[in-house]
């Protein structure tokens, strides 16, 4: 069997060893666009990289810092490499939570954010759990906790084309960071 996966750009990556170079935005970016949120329970197609977009917008509206909005972009950027497991079930496998830390931190650290700090992933974290509550609530009609947290920004939970999610993603990796 093979110990690496062909990405977009053609880069034969090994997930169970990464290699912090052959760790390239244009494969998160293309990945996460083709991949939906919640394990595909809800209404329509909402990609990971939509979700990823809405909470650096939410990041950027509450004033939060660049390191926190690329943060945020960034959050779930392992899951193009390994992809994601429900809740519950991660919860229980604690390889796989090792395995997705492990690549997570190299790939903030890939992009200058392997330093952020205690109370900067905090944000990171309440402003995701605070998307997770407005899509389920959008796209399930379904609260999934019993407080509503506080938004900030307006979010569209529309279905988007995933090329052009793509884009959106590069290009708010671009504003964040200067070209690559």
């Amino acid at each position: 069997m093979l110990d690496y996966i062909i990405t977009y750009t053609k880069v034969k990556f090994y997930p169970l060893k990464p290699n912090k170079e052959d760790i390239k935005i244009e494969d998160i970016a293309h990945a996460l666009s083709l991949m939906t949120r919640a394990n595909g329970h809800c209404r329509h197609f909402y990609s990971v990289a939509q979700h990823s977009l809405n909470c650096y917008q939410e990041a950027k509206a509450r004033g939060c810092s660049e390191r926190v909005q690329l943060g945020c972009l960034l959050h779930d950027a392992s899951e193009s490499y390994i992809s994601d497991l429900t809740r519950p079930v991660k919860r229980n496998m604690s390889e796989y939570v090792a395995i997705e830390a492990k690549l997570q931190n190299m790939i903030f650290d890939r992009f200058g954010l392997g330093d952020l700090s205690e109370d900067e992933l905090e944000q990171i974290e309440e402003i995701d759990d605070t998307l997770l509550y407005y899509e389920f609530e959008a796209l399930m009609d379904y609260r999934i906790f019993k407080q509503r947290p506080a938004k900030t920004a307006t979010h569209a939970f529309d279905f988007e084309n995933p090329f052009k999610v793509e884009k959106q993603f590069i290009s708010a990796f671009q504003r964040l960071t200067g070209p690559k």
